[in-house]
């Protein structure tokens, strides 16, 4: 018995030392404890880094840095004797807003007595300037200097993104960085590269006396830490090549994306419509980010960056990967010809097309309709009374050009678009046949009633991101390979480190059946659908795109690949509801590719045929129809006669309370305690 309350008791010794070494290391040796212990004393001043400039490509400074300035309050500082008039008056704010503000600050989640909180925010240069030689006689207030964005560029809103005071999620996110009232990166560049531009803040331990009052350094600074500016980013973006990009996309809704295929940098991601970044600071920004996020008149939806969220079915373009599916699954070859005389015909459906029984080259070159349709059909059979596994088969190699799949890249948003899977049709005819009370095997589905006859032509389910866009068309240069597209070049001067992008990815189509699918693209160019826009300086494969939507007027798609021999740059362009892809789109693609290429604009028409189109009429027809199927449209013209009826009748009031007040006038000339008339 003793033997075991030994040991016990040991085991309890040994866990005291233990307890008693810890704590002595923790008083002895660091200054955690001595540091809450004096903590009523000992305050930590952090100090704010500038945030890492942003550059395009070539050096040019997109983003930059210039002081704000705003007042803190706390609450611990305030004297019983605060002259609050004075106070007000130097801050020209009333007395009332005064107290308004003091009560908001005192309500939020993180307010504290001891810590300095924001009372006012994006005060000018001016106004600090006329009153910092006065406010030390308020103590609880102060200025604090915290460095702002200064946009250098007009465009590209949506891709450069912008900083904003954290909220309560992103301090939960990550509390050991941000504190109430930091600034913390919201949308694009910005937020994508949060860590790298934000730096590292400096700590200064101060000692302070009973009434908060400093009075120096804690240990001569010997704890304080260096502030660490943010690094700078290089991004792959061209500006001159983004800038002509944006400027063509006013008035029209779309995207403009292009890149170099050979490693995967962005040159171009341009959204219509586009945001002028420095509405994203000073007093007004608030107010301006309201505006835009509410801004949906004609479906404008301007911080929508369409380039990196918009899916669109991308019509002909995607007759490019329907031959290439079908000749790596073996269903056809570049010698097929299916029975396009009088276009396609398959129970009961009829597709109007051009040309007629033609192998792969020629059906490229006019864009056949029908024997595209008839290609994705031969997928769809290739396993009879499992359609399916075929359809499985095809999204597969899809995939492997990144279609219907995030490409994991460093944009701050995205989407995934969509191609459809076996299990997503038999959902479809499942619904069917549940519908019409049939008791048919839905896992034999029909091409015909669940849509997915249209795939092969790019309608139907399939639905693509321009990046996404510019992204196969690269692998389709590259013969097979790609890889994932990128914002960033360097950062701090250094390559981006990041080993996404240094990774080739390999489609599953065998590189030998690519050959075909570029000479078509040529034979587009040559004596095709873009033939108007073949170039003199430089040599292009391209492919038009004119996509059927519900809303109204077809989509304009085009892409290009230039110079033929040794790609150097792809361009997608997609404009909504524009028409044709060689009228609209083409132009665009052409312009970005041939100013990249020879350096300068050769065919000035092309980009002045672009600046000076506006799709704003189609736009608003489409809006008004929307609103009118919502019982929500009301008749500006009508509300406008209703307006002149009413000003008709206040006139008419008018005039005849004049003639009244004559006639009283006359009668009483001579009665003064006569009164005016009132309305």
């Amino acid at each position: 018995m003793n033997t075991r309350y030994l040991k016990i008791f040991s085991v309890l010794v040994v866990i005291a030392l233990i307890f008693i070494a810890r704590l002595s290391y923790l008083q002895l040796f660091t200054d955690r404890y001595a540091l809450n212990a004096a903590n009523t004393s000992i305050k930590i001043e952090y100090v704010i880094p500038q945030r890492g400039v942003i550059f395009d490509r070539n050096g040019k400074i997109m983003v930059g840095n210039q002081p704000a300035y705003e007042i803190s309050f706390t609450q611990a500082l305030m004297k019983p004797d605060f002259d609050t008039m004075a106070f007000c008056n130097l801050m020209k704010i009333s007395k009332a807003d005064l107290i308004k503000r003091i009560n908001i600050i005192k309500k939020e989640k993180y307010y504290s007595k001891l810590t300095p909180m924001t009372f006012l925010k994006d005060l000018s240069r001016e106004d600090i300037a006329r009153v910092q030689e006065i406010i030390f006689k308020y103590p609880a207030f102060s200025i604090v200097s915290r460095p702002q964005r200064q946009y250098e560029v007009s465009t590209s809103g949506n891709l450069l993104g912008y900083t904003s005071e954290v909220n309560e999620r992103e301090i939960k996110k990550d509390s050991i960085y941000y504190l109430p009232g930091d600034f913390i990166g919201k949308t694009g560049i910005e937020k994508a590269y949060e860590k790298e531009l934000r730096g590292v803040k400096g700590m200064k331990y101060i000692q302070k006396d009973i009434k908060l009052r400093n009075v120096g350094s804690y240990k001569n600074g010997s704890l304080d830490k260096d502030v660490i500016t943010g690094k700078d980013i290089t991004l792959t973006i061209d500006y001159d090549l983004q800038r002509m990009a944006e400027e063509m996309m006013v008035n029209k809704h779309g995207a403009i994306v292009a890149l170099d295929p050979n490693n995967g940098e962005v040159l171009v991601a341009a959204t219509g419509p586009d945001i002028d970044p420095n509405l994203f600071t000073g007093p007004y920004k608030s107010k301006n980010l309201y505006a835009l996020s509410k801004d949906t008149l004609y479906e404008n939806k301007p911080t929508f960056d369409r380039s990196l969220q918009a899916a669109y079915p991308p019509g002909s373009t995607f007759k490019l990967l329907t031959a290439l599916s079908a000749m790596q699954m073996g269903v056809m070859d570049e010698n097929t010809i299916f029975p396009c005389g009088g276009g396609f015909n398959y129970r009961g459906l009829r597709i109007k097309g051009h040309g007629g029984a033609d192998p792969l080259i020629p059906a490229i070159q006019i864009s056949s309709n029908c024997y595209f349709s008839y290609a994705y059909l031969a997928i769809l059979n290739k396993y009879p009374g499992n359609p399916s596994k075929g359809v499985d088969e095809w999204k597969a190699i899809l995939s492997s050009f990144g279609v219907g799949e995030f490409l994991n890249n460093d944009f701050a948003v995205g989407a995934r678009g969509r191609i459809p899977s076996g299990e997503f049709y038999e959902k479809r005819m499942k619904s069917i046949l549940k519908a019409s009370g049939s008791k048919k095997d839905y896992k034999n589905w029909d091409p015909l009633a669940t849509g997915a006859v249209f795939n092969g032509m790019g309608q139907g389910d399939v639905m693509v991101t321009p990046l996404q866009l510019a992204n196969y068309v690269g692998a389709i240069a590259n013969k097979g390979w790609y890889y994932t597209p990128h914002i960033v070049k360097a950062i701090d001067g250094k390559p981006n480190p990041d080993k996404r992008f240094k990774v080739k990815h390999k489609t599953l189509v065998d590189p030998k059946h690519f050959g075909p699918v570029l000479k078509g693209m040529e034979a587009v160019v040559l004596r095709g659908t873009a033939h108007s826009l073949k170039s003199n300086d430089f040599t292009m494969l391209a492919k038009t795109g004119t996509a059927q939507v519900p809303q109204g007027k077809d989509n304009s798609i085009f892409v290009l690949i230039a110079p033929a021999d040794k790609p150097k740059i792809v361009v997608v362009a997609v404009m909504e509801h524009a028409g044709f892809g060689a009228t609209w789109a083409g132009p665009a693609a052409t312009v970005i590719a041939e100013k990249y290429i020879t350096g300068d604009l050769k065919r000035e028409n092309l980009y002045k045929k672009m600046t000076g189109a506006s799709f704003m009429p189609e736009y608003k027809r489409q809006w008004i129809a929307d609103l009118k199927r919502k019982g929500l449209y009301k008749d500006p013209a009508l509300d406008s006669v209703r307006q002149k009826r009413i000003l008709d009748s206040l006139n008419f009031i008018k005039e005849q309370k004049a003639k009244l007040q004559k006639q009283i006038d006359l009668e009483t000339t001579n009665n003064k305690t006569t009164k005016p008339v009132k309305e």
